[in-house]
């Protein structure tokens, strides 16, 4: 009997390890589908998906394909954060405060007054603490955050031109769905209304709103100036980008391709934001050409900014969440200036 004992037992574990070994097989020779959508195109976050589904599709061995589609064709952006949360899609890249419905704090980086040029928005994507931050929001809402890259400062597009502050009065102005840039634009005077990309263009073409608070390169590579041709380069607030993968499709890949993801990310952006800074210097001359480019007057630009800072801190005061990470959004960008 305890012959035929230790047999049963010896046949049972040999079963056990066969099938163990099957099942990583499996899991190794297994291609993962990864789908990424963004609303824009020809831009830095259309970039960024490309490098990136370049280095997975290398360092995985083929493990994981790639897929892009950018321009909304995945869906409004609303869709397609929600694909991203039950796992139909595999990735979003956008503007963080496009979540602010799964995570209020996603809206922190649309803080005004922080953030003084390019190179220090480059600085603080960097860091460390800040990267950690933001890729922490919205985990308990099917979202993984595995990437932070720069984008530029905002800008006001206009059917007719701001050239002051008092012309901000009365405007009708699109801006993403964030109290701190709605805040910002009410302190101007002007009356913010929150839209999604894929609608701003024929707002302004149909006359329901004069404008829309964005980023040039977005004016350039969808055409904004068949809609509105002055652009007032207020500069606030810096336009952030991060890519969102789905919690589940990146949790239910094995360790070591999660791992290639996770650093991949990181290296796209790294690699994106030097592109960037040059590739919007160049869209600023293309929008010249078709357009006009408006600075407020010195003066007046210094009164914003005073008067923008005092807005994001005083919008963070309202949830105590945002105020804790506005705190160390503050803390960064001072530390990086």
């Amino acid at each position: 009997m305890r012959c035929i004992h230790r047999s049963t037992v010896l046949a049972a574990g040999v079963a056990i390890s066969i099938a163990i070994a099957a099942g990583t097989a499996r899991a190794e020779g297994q291609t993962y589908v990864m789908k990424l959508g963004t609303a824009t195109i020809n831009e830095s976050q259309h970039e960024w998906c490309k490098r990136f589904v370049a280095m997975v599709e290398k360092d995985s061995g083929g493990r994981i394909k790639g897929e892009i589609y950018p321009a909304s064709q995945l869906g409004p952006i609303q869709r397609e954060i929600e694909g991203v949360q039950f796992g139909a899609i595999q990735g979003y890249v956008g503007p963080p405060e496009f979540l602010t419905g799964i995570d209020e704090r996603y809206e922190v980086v649309s803080a005004p007054g922080l953030v003084t040029d390019m190179a220090h928005e480059v600085r603080m994507v960097n860091d460390p603490e800040l990267q950690k931050m933001m890729f922490s929001f919205g985990a308990d809402k099917g979202i993984h955050g595995a990437s932070l890259f720069v984008a530029q400062p905002s800008s006001v597009i206009a059917r007719t031109p701001i050239r002051h502050l008092a012309d901000f009065k009365g405007k009708k102005l699109r801006v993403l769905a964030a109290d701190m840039q709605q805040e910002m634009l009410k302190s101007l005077g002007a009356s913010p209304v929150a839209m999604t990309l894929g609608d701003v263009l024929p707002a302004m073409q149909q006359g329901a709103i004069d404008g829309s608070l964005a980023a040039m390169t977005i004016y350039t590579t969808m055409h904004f100036w068949d809609a509105a041709k002055y652009v007032t380069e207020i500069d606030q607030p810096f336009i952030f980008s991060m890519a969102f993968l789905s919690k589940k499709w990146f949790e239910a890949l094995p360790k070591d391709l999660q791992a290639i993801v996770d650093a991949d990310a990181v290296k796209a952006a790294a690699e994106v934001n030097p592109w960037e800074v040059d590739f919007y210097n160049k869209q600023r001359r293309i929008f010249a050409q078709h357009g006009e480019l408006i600075s407020l007057p010195a003066a007046e630009q210094a009164q914003m900014m005073k008067s923008t800072e005092a807005v994001g801190a005083a919008v963070a005061k309202r949830k105590p969440r945002l105020e804790q990470a506005y705190e160390v959004f503050a803390a960064v960008a001072k530390r990086t200036k």
